[in-house]
């Protein structure tokens, strides 16, 4: 069985001044969910997508990443069409993710909620 994703769970942005950023963010009216201690922290605005920005040394290219969400593991199958670059893996910060390619060369996130049965 395949099933969907459901949504965009959140944007991944990488800068070269988080102080910089957090006050572009802040100015556009999200909120700030959480701050690390490591120069990077998360956004939140209305029901999107949450905002998680870090910031990344200045001889490295920035990136942004999209990180498509799935209600779960057990009942998401990627369609056999689909380059799975890396299955669902545990993340450092509670979930699970699986990377996938598109056509063009692009990587795509899928994440769903950990702790459930794989």
């Amino acid at each position: 069985m395949t099933s969907a994703v459901d949504g965009i769970s959140a944007v991944f942005l990488e800068t070269h001044n988080w102080g910089r950023a957090a006050r572009f963010f802040t100015a556009l009216g999200f909120e700030l969910d959480f701050e690390t201690d490591h120069h990077s922290g998360q956004f939140r605005s209305a029901d999107g997508p949450t905002v998680f920005v870090a910031e990344v040394p200045e001889d490295r290219p920035t990136g942004t990443r999209l990180v498509l969400r799935v209600p779960d593991t057990a009942s998401y199958r990627p369609d056999p069409a689909l380059e799975v670059e890396q299955s669902f893996s545990d993340t450092h910060h509670g979930t699970r993710e699986m990377v996938v390619r598109d056509p063009d060369g692009r990587s795509w996130t899928i994440e769903a909620p950990g702790g459930e049965q794989r």
